[in-house]
């Protein structure tokens, strides 16, 4: 009997949620799409990379969401219970509001789980090539490649970029110089590279010069560059957080920190990638009470446009933490925590008065 419960309950509340995340999604991808008009135009960015970019934007928007997403769908699937009255034969059949919970947690489980795997294994594909594929039509004489960074022209000039970092400064910087008849006249390696006084500073450098009949070599600690290519023309290949799995993300932050970059939005990129999961473990929670409460006060008609509320109310904190911790230089993780914590305190202490 149990287990005919538990599905009964998950499958009304993944129909609801469904429907929530069918409606957010909508919305939220008009905007995106509207936000990218602006674009269009500009080098090879037209219709088509618009749509392309908003298209592969969905993962990332749908984990963002997620949350959100099972805070209403929920309510709604419990809701529905109630006005046909179910949960009240369940309750009258002698099925306590703790196993109640237990059934929608259970439920919550599995989405917990579809989010891990969004937020781990489709994002950060999804967004790197809506990313990189936005930048390449943004700037055309520049191409992004996995394994070789970043490919770009100047003139008689190719340059190859390994590594852009946070504040746009170059790591393992290459460019190839060729004559008027395309022959290779020099190639510069040079290990990083930094902005200075409209040129580039660069350090640890070898030069090559290449003659028919021979190639000469020579070494500096530093060296100055003179290009058309500037850190703005850089800035759309920066490595986004969203790009990222939890791991990478990780794994970045130590590169980061070895190279003396800012790490805090990536720090709290990272935190809200292991958070989300319990944020939406949270919302799953808040939904039990919150329902029972509606039902006791006659006030079912409210839950909706309550919980609504309560849902955009986690996502704007979320958010506006996120940008208080990096303008005041706060620890990412107090940012990441505060909003779920502060609403898990609220469906923990709504749960008691109800059960």
């Amino acid at each position: 009997m149990m287990r005919i419960l538990d599905l009964h309950i998950a499958k009304t509340n993944l129909h609801y949620t469904l429907i929530v995340f069918a409606v957010l999604l909508g919305l939220f991808t008009f905007v995106t799409f509207i936000d990218q008009l602006g674009d269009m135009g500009t080098g090879r960015f037209g219709l088509w990379q618009a749509i392309r970019f908003v298209f592969l934007s969905i993962p990332k928007t749908v984990y963002e969401i997620f949350p959100m997403a099972a805070l209403l769908g929920c309510i709604l699937g419990l809701s529905s219970l109630a006005v046909d009255s179910e949960l009240v034969v369940i309750r009258a059949a002698g099925v306590s509001v703790f196993r109640l919970a237990l059934s929608v947690l259970k439920f919550g489980a599995v989405l917990v789980i579809v989010a891990v795997i969004i937020g781990e294994v489709v994002t950060p594909i999804t967004e790197t090539a809506a990313q990189r594929g936005r930048a390449e039509a943004l700037q055309q004489n520049i191409k992004q490649q996995t394994n070789y960074g970043l490919w770009m022209r100047d003139g008689m000039t190719y340059v190859n970029v390994g590594e852009v970092l946070p504040d746009l400064s170059v790591l393992n910087l290459r460019v190839f110089e060729f004559d008027d008849d395309s022959r290779l006249r020099s190639i510069v390696n040079a290990e990083a590279g930094s902005f200075d006084n409209e040129r580039w500073r660069l350090s640890g450098v070898k030069q090559t010069f290449i003659n028919p009949e021979s190639a000469e070599s020579t070494r500096a600690k530093a060296a100055y560059w003179n290009t058309s290519v500037t850190p703005q023309i850089l800035s759309v290949f920066l490595i986004k957080p969203d790009q990222l799995s939890a791991w990478q993300l990780w794994q970045y932050i130590r590169h980061l920190n070895e190279n003396n970059q800012d790490t805090s939005a990536y720090r709290l990129a990272f935190w809200n990638k292991v958070v989300t999961p319990f944020a939406t473990a949270v919302m799953v929670v808040l939904a039990i009470p919150f329902v029972f409460r509606q039902i006791r006060s006659g006030g079912l008609g409210r839950s909706l446009f309550v919980g609504i509320m309560l849902g955009l109310g986690f996502f704007v904190a979320n958010k506006a933490f996120g940008y208080i911790v990096l303008v005041y230089d706060i620890y990412p993780f107090l940012g990441a925590m505060l909003p779920t914590t502060a609403f898990l305190v609220v469906a923990i202490g709504m749960l008691r008065r109800v059960y």
